[in-house]
């Protein structure tokens, strides 16, 4: 998570629960209590939140009208951000695809877990090309490996003439 996430999740927290302190940040957003103290500090010093005690030990938390346009604005980036990761997956989705209808294949094993998996995913049921769970030696797989999608392609001698065809009309 980069910074300016992290900032945007903190804003967030605070936006929704003014009441909140700030171990009970930490433990929402994964970090520790230290880390949410030096950032907490930081936007108050910044202006982005202004800080109120409600009794001896109990703080109640703000944003200001520039935390608000900071978290605006992160939220925006975030967006951005997102959008431009999802069309490059599925531009790289799209370009193994064809790939994979190149080589004759309409039928694959989509391995692993996460939302680029789904876009995957979602890319094939737009291509036509079908999505297996069951483990065939004689059709691709396709995973994701770091930010790009793997295809592990079918041993030569698993793959018999029979089979392939049967495979390109399903």
């Amino acid at each position: 998570m980069t910074s300016a996430d992290f900032e945007r999740r903190l804003l967030e927290a605070i936006e929704q629960n003014p009441d909140t302190t700030q171990a009970s940040l930490a433990a929402q957003l994964g970090v520790a209590v230290g880390s949410i103290n030096w950032y907490m500090k930081r936007l108050i010093r910044k202006g982005y939140v202004k800080v109120t005690h409600l009794q001896r030990r109990k703080l109640k938390y703000f944003l200001t009208p520039q935390g608000l346009a900071l978290k605006v604005h992160l939220t925006s980036q975030y967006m951005k951000d997102s959008l431009r990761v999802y069309g490059e997956l599925r531009e790289q989705a799209r370009t193994v695809l064809a790939e994979l209808t190149g080589a004759g294949y309409a039928t694959l094993r989509l391995a692993g877990e996460g939302e680029a998996v789904e876009i995957f995913h979602l890319t094939c049921l737009e291509q036509g090309v079908r999505v297996t769970s069951s483990v065939d030696d004689a059709i691709p797989t396709v995973e994701m490996d770091g930010t790009g999608f793997v295809v592990r392609w079918p041993e030569p001698q698993a793959m018999t003439r029979d089979r392939r065809s049967e495979l390109v009309r399903e």
